[in-house]
């Protein structure tokens, strides 16, 4: 049974040290839960080879299906993320000629000499093939290792989402566990977090391993919390996957309602 595993590396100095909000993990977590991986966790690192490289050693031993990197992909000397791929791996760091095309005609385009900090970008692990960037100059990197995917992305997030959306998403279509993903979101008035808990915990005993419940406390007025309620269900059928998450969007507004006086109301209901 293959296990759809994924991690996402965040990598930048600036990131860690929250000089820039890190949307991208967000972003990256979304869709690939939504393409039905596990993503299993998040890791933000500075620009430091030998740190990238010892966790992504961590991670690559667990087998996961897929490792997403952004960040560390440009021209500038603190951009090293695909050495330290190259070194968690053991290969070697080689000129790429289809990145180096995808670089050599970006810069003609803008009438820039090759320098050898933008030569630098066209250096992927050996094995990798090149993901070409719509938007910026530095291409991508797609690597296959045994059963594992290493994307690596630029940071710059209209960069990578344009590659992911156009690129990347189409290829792991095919190669993901090709669930629909049925959401519903609930907004509850008048009941605390700490009371919902006990009728979320009490539903999840009886439901599908697949389901997953999270409450988020908004602000609300005194006396009147406000939960938003997420509901999500994953199966290969689209109509199972529609049924049983309305089922438990149904137990869960008739447990509220037996024993809260709470106004509640469906903010969204959506399935891809």
């Amino acid at each position: 049974m293959t296990i759809y595993n994924a991690w996402i590396f965040t990598l930048g100095t600036e990131v860690v040290q929250g000089r820039i909000v890190n949307t991208n993990a967000s972003y990256l977590g979304r869709r690939l839960t939504l393409l039905g991986f596990r993503v299993v966790g998040v890791i933000s690192l500075i620009d430091d080879v030998d740190t990238i490289a010892r966790y992504l050693t961590i991670v690559l031993n667990e087998k996961p299906k897929i490792i997403v990197t952004t960040g560390g992909l440009g021209p500038t000397y603190d951009d090293r993320t695909l050495e330290a791929v190259a070194k968690a791996l053991n290969k070697k760091l080689v000129l790429n000629d289809e990145a180096f095309n995808i670089v050599k005609e970006k810069y003609k385009a803008r009438n820039m000499p090759l320098t050898e900090e933008r030569i630098k970008m066209a250096y992927l692990p050996e094995g990798s093939i090149a993901i070409p960037n719509p938007i910026g100059t530095a291409p991508g990197c797609w690597l296959e290792v045994e059963d594992t995917i290493i994307v690596s992305l630029p940071g710059v997030p209209q960069e990578m989402e344009a590659m992911w959306e156009s690129l990347i998403e189409p290829k792991l279509r095919s190669i993901g566990p090709s669930l629909y993903i049925a959401e519903i979101l609930l907004k509850i008035t008048g009941v605390s977090e700490s009371s919902l808990a006990p009728l979320i915990k009490n539903i999840l005993k009886d439901s599908p391993p697949e389901v997953y419940i999270k409450s988020h406390p908004k602000e609300g007025m005194p006396g009147k919390p406000i939960i938003e309620l997420y509901i999500m269900y994953s199966n290969k059928d689209k109509e199972k996957a529609d049924e049983v998450a309305k089922e438990i969007m149904n137990k869960m507004i008739n447990s509220i309602k037996q024993r809260f006086e709470a106004a509640i109301e469906t903010i969204s209901m959506n399935i891809s």
